[in-house]
C-alpha cells in the first residue's frame, strides 16, 4: 500500500511528467516541422534539448567559452536570439546572458523539478533554450541560462 506523502508525490510527479515533454502546440509558432523533420536536422542531444526540454552537461558547450564579438542565433530557425555583448561568465558551465534581442524569445512557467522556473524558448519556433533566473548581473539581474546545443555562435 502506498502512504498518502508517497501517493501525493507519485502523483505530483506524474503529473509534471505528463506537462514536461515539449509543451509546444503544433502549429502555434511561425517555423513548424514535424517531429520527423526535428530529427533529422538535429542530433539526438540537439533534439533532446530543443524538442524535449531536456538540459545539456554543465561545461560541455564550447559556446560557454566563447568570448568573442557576436550574435548567438537559435539553431532552430536562425532567428538572432542573443548579442554577444550581454554574455557573461555565470560559473554555472551554461552559455548565461543578462537579456535577449528584442522580440527574440518566449517564456513560460516549468514546474518539472518540483519549484516553479521559467522556462525560455526561440519565440519563432518553440526550440528549447533554457531557463531564466533572477540571480544575474545588473543591469538586468537576470541570468538566462541557455543550453548550447541549442545555439550557433555567428561571429561579426
Amino acid at each position: 500500500m502506498i502512504s498518502p506523502t508517497r501517493r501525493s508525490f507519485l502523483l505530483g510527479a506524474s503529473a509534471a511528467a505528463c506537462f514536461s515533454s515539449s509543451g509546444q502546440a503544433a502549429g502555434s509558432f511561425e517555423v513548424t516541422r514535424t517531429d520527423a523533420q526535428w530529427r533529422a536536422m538535429l542530433t539526438e542531444t540537439q533534439y533532446l534539448v530543443m524538442r524535449k526540454e531536456k538540459t545539456e552537461n554543465p561545461y560541455t558547450s564550447p559556446l560557454n567559452d566563447e568570448k568573442a564579438a557576436g550574435t548567438y542565433i537559435c539553431r532552430g530557425c536562425d532567428l538572432p536570439l542573443y548579442a554577444s555583448r550581454t554574455k557573461y561568465d555565470s560559473g554555472t558551465g551554461w552559455p548565461s546572458f543578462t537579456a535577449p534581442l528584442k522580440n527574440a524569445v518566449g517564456t513560460k512557467p516549468d514546474n518539472t523539478l518540483f519549484t516553479t522556473r521559467t522556462e525560455v524558448h526561440c519565440r519563432r519556433c518553440g526550440s528549447h533554450l533554457g531557463h531564466i533566473f533572477d540571480d544575474g548581473p545588473a543591469p538586468t539581474g537576470k541570468r538566462h541560462c541557455l543550453n548550447g546545443v541549442s545555439l550557433v555562435f555567428v561571429a561579426k
